[in-house]
């Protein structure tokens, strides 16, 4: 009997295997580095060298999931612009009371 593990990498089931363990892998360290403190997409891109249209793909997917959510709003570090910091730790989740934080600096 044929053994079908790779629907869990390759839900639909188009593409090679090669490159979906590549994203797959990608979208493993994108929310390792969300976890750890809350930051933007563009801090996230530089520190982990994944392309920051990557890093929107994956957020969006998670954001539909509930594993990521917006914690607060600020300027990033980076590009001084501001931005959304993010993060996938749930004890970083702002409650429904609680709004949403803006950070000035």
């Amino acid at each position: 009997m044929k053994n079908n593990n790779h629907s869990l990498i390759n839900p639909l089931g188009k593409g090679n295997k090669t490159q979906n363990k590549h994203f797959y892998a990608q979208m493993i360290t994108v929310f390792k580095a969300f976890k750890t403190q809350p930051k933007t997409m563009l801090m996230v891109s530089i520190e982990t060298g994944i392309l920051r249209a990557n890093i929107c793909r994956y957020v969006a997917k998670w954001r539909m999931n509930d594993s990521i959510h917006l914690v607060k709003q600020g300027y990033c570090k980076v590009s001084k612009h501001r931005s959304g910091y993010y993060s996938t730790n749930p004890d970083l989740f702002p409650t429904i009371d609680e709004p949403l934080k803006v950070v000035k600096s």
